[in-house]
């Protein structure tokens, strides 16, 4: 009885692995937004998570919803899962094949990581390097360049600060005293430990020229 009860209690103490979903994208609304339906027919709408795109009234929103398009539309997608949100979307983590589309997103500058509700800090990551290089929505001016939370609070006519307090921003992801909060050239490296950390965590290309996965060569031989 007693190993029973023990096999009982493990089986509970497991994480529940999180819910996937296979489905074809059959329309964008925007740039973190689309709707896509399963092989049973049945119709998701599905909310990008961890990541905030320019509303289409936005400068570059049109633009972010063109760059979805093209990594989904017309395309079969699994969703990862994460929650669902009150307006009934199902919150996922999206991939195309081996692409992770959240993260693409704001790689190249479609998007924000929303801090909100940011579980994934890479995306952090992501975007300081999109904002080092000017990336897509970066290339805006700092007047044109709002990020879409305050754009919609200002919107409702409701207090930015009000909202945005009451979650602490996490920190941009850091390791052995490294961090991404500042992207590198090779003359700024400490050593080859932090080249590395800037290439491969930072996933800072300047410090890459041929390609070849070694930054920074004169260090790191």
């Amino acid at each position: 009885m007693r190993r029973h009860l023990l096999a009982a209690l493990l089986l509970i103490a497991l994480p529940a692995s999180a819910e996937s979903i296979d489905c074809r994208v059959i329309g964008i609304a925007d740039g973190d937004t689309f709707s896509c339906l399963t092989a049973s027919r049945d119709q998701v709408r599905v909310r990008l998570a961890g990541i905030d795109a320019p509303e289409l009234g936005q400068p570059y929103g049109r633009r972010a919803r063109q760059a979805l398009s093209g990594f989904v539309f017309g395309k079969d997608v699994t969703l990862i899962v994460q929650d669902r949100d009150r307006y009934g979307r199902t919150v996922a983590q999206v991939k195309v094949a081996d692409i992770d589309v959240n993260a693409e997103l704001v790689r190249t500058g479609a998007a924000w990581a929303y801090r909100a509700y940011l579980k994934d800090r890479t995306l952090l990551n992501l975007e300081a390097v999109a904002k080092e290089f000017k990336r897509g929505l970066w290339s805006l001016s700092k007047a044109e360049r709002k990020a879409p939370w305050e754009w919609r609070q200002d919107k409702r006519g409701t207090s930015v600060t009000q909202t945005v307090s009451k979650r602490p921003v996490p920190p941009v992801a850091s390791q052995g005293g490294f961090s991404c909060s500042v992207i590198k050239s090779c003359a700024q490296m400490s050593g080859c430990a932090e080249a590395r950390f800037q290439l491969r965590t930072c996933r800072n290309p300047r410090i890459d020229g041929d390609g070849d996965g070694i930054p920074c060569e004169a260090i790191c031989r």
